[in-house]
């Protein structure tokens, strides 16, 4: 256990959020033992709310925004958890869509360095503990909540969900969750509960989803099966949400969200006896917006800028992308961190970009410009590459000044990258 000392009163929430670094002699430590021992002294009754839990490889966070978005139209009050954050810790922890302040934090953070007492707990572990707490004091009618890391193992799954959402299942963190879809299936199946019913929000779910679903008498919805795109859709996409045992049938507009990210919430809210038809969806995708998710940072010259750091989300910007014929030629910049598969990601991406600006990533498991490179050079990977820089904000400004006219520069790779992107146009305004 760590001997740092801990901060003082009127110590600050960066001191605190250092002293959370320091704790623990490991940044990722997957397993509940620590947490829940921590959870019971912390929460001894719970969270008074209503629960939903969020899961998969992909499109949680624009889950989680969604369902946010169309409980508060219904007038209910929310609190919301996600990660990682972009550029302010507050963004992990919002109350009825807004962050929570500094003093708030610290509250939280002082009631869980209390409750702990010699247990050690990592920085998202305890960061989890002390969202759950401030969303405790203020009772809101439903909590989400974002898995962080798998499932079965992550800190959100000390609390039982009403409604539980796995979003979809391919590889990613395969060094701690596997390396196949079965493998990494069963770890995202773990935030299933017995008896309680859960979305699944893609096709074709693992076996290991549906035999974790079965064995506990889950009433799982499984997208394409259950729910969904009609085939006599068309241009408008109309979808199927099943509600008390009836199909409500509705249009789901076209927006800066994946479409698959507000069904799979339909879904869910229709799990929490919402009316799908009660809804306001045409308002969410005229309206909702999410930092680093195909957000559009400028207009001239055209820059967007999107968090996708693994083949699945790579796929997605190649399909929207493949649909927005009015964007093209564009021109990608690309930066990651050293565990994801860039092969597979520019590879996925390939066929709609017309120019490659490869940056490095000055952070903790950031993969160099050369680095990066030598990977795709050594996989066989032949792309059009413009330069190589240290740098998201080198490689964005030399991307801009060789942008043809009409065209688009997309920042992606990861949130350090994104965030990156969006603070180094913010220093140039």
């Amino acid at each position: 256990m760590s001997t740092k000392k801990k901060p003082d009163v009127g110590a600050s929430l960066d001191d605190w959020l250092a002293y959370l670094e320091s704790i623990h002699p490991q940044a990722m430590d997957l397993g509940l033992d620590r947490v829940i021992q921590v959870y019971r002294k912390l929460l001894p009754k719970g969270l008074p709310s209503q629960v939903i839990i969020v899961g998969g490889t992909n499109g949680k966070g624009s889950t989680v925004a969604a369902l946010d978005w169309l409980l508060r139209q219904q007038g209910k009050r929310t609190a919301a958890y996600t990660s990682p954050h972009l550029h302010r810790y507050n963004e992990r922890v919002r109350l009825s869509g807004e962050e929570v302040d500094d003093q708030t934090l610290i509250e939280a953070f002082e009631a869980v360095e209390a409750a702990r007492g010699r247990t050690s707990l990592t920085y998202f572990e305890f960061g989890t503990l002390a969202a759950l707490w401030v969303f405790c004091r203020a009772a809101p009618d439903v909590v989400i909540l974002e898995v962080g890391l798998g499932g079965r193992l992550d800190a959100v799954n000390v609390v039982d969900p009403d409604v539980a959402v796995i979003t979809c299942v391919d590889i990613d963190h395969a060094d701690w969750l596997g390396s196949d879809r079965e493998t990494i299936g069963y770890e995202k199946a773990g935030i299933l509960r017995a008896r309680r019913p859960a979305v699944y929000g893609e096709l074709n779910p693992p076996d290991s989803v549906l035999q974790q679903a079965n064995a506990q008498k889950v009433d799982l919805y499984v997208r394409g099966r259950d729910f969904g795109p009609k085939p006599e859709g068309g241009e408008a996409f109309r979808v199927g949400i099943r509600y008390r045992g009836e199909e409500r049938t509705l249009d789901v507009p076209e927006s800066a969200i994946p479409r698959d990210s507000v069904i799979t919430a339909l879904q869910a809210l229709a799990l929490l006896d919402l009316d799908p038809l009660a809804l306001d969806v045409t308002g969410l995708c005229r309206e909702l917006r999410i930092p680093g998710r195909f957000e559009s940072l400028s207009e001239s010259p055209r820059i967007l800028v999107d968090v996708g750091h693994n083949p699945h989300a790579a796929r997605w910007l190649r399909d929207r992308l493949a649909n927005r014929g009015e964007l093209r030629p564009v021109t990608a910049v690309y930066a990651c961190l050293s565990d994801k598969d860039c092969v597979g990601v520019v590879q996925a991406l390939a066929p709609e970009i017309s120019h490659w600006y490869l940056a490095g990533l000055d952070v903790p498991r950031g993969l160099s410009a050369e680095a990066l490179s030598s990977r795709l050079a050594e996989a066989g990977v032949s792309i059009p590459v413009a330069a190589a820089t240290e740098s998201v904000g080198e490689a964005l400004d030399q991307a801009v000044s060789h942008l043809e006219s009409g065209g688009t520069v997309l920042v992606f790779g990861s949130f350090f990258t994104v965030a990156e992107a969006r603070e180094h146009l913010k220093r140039s305004e």
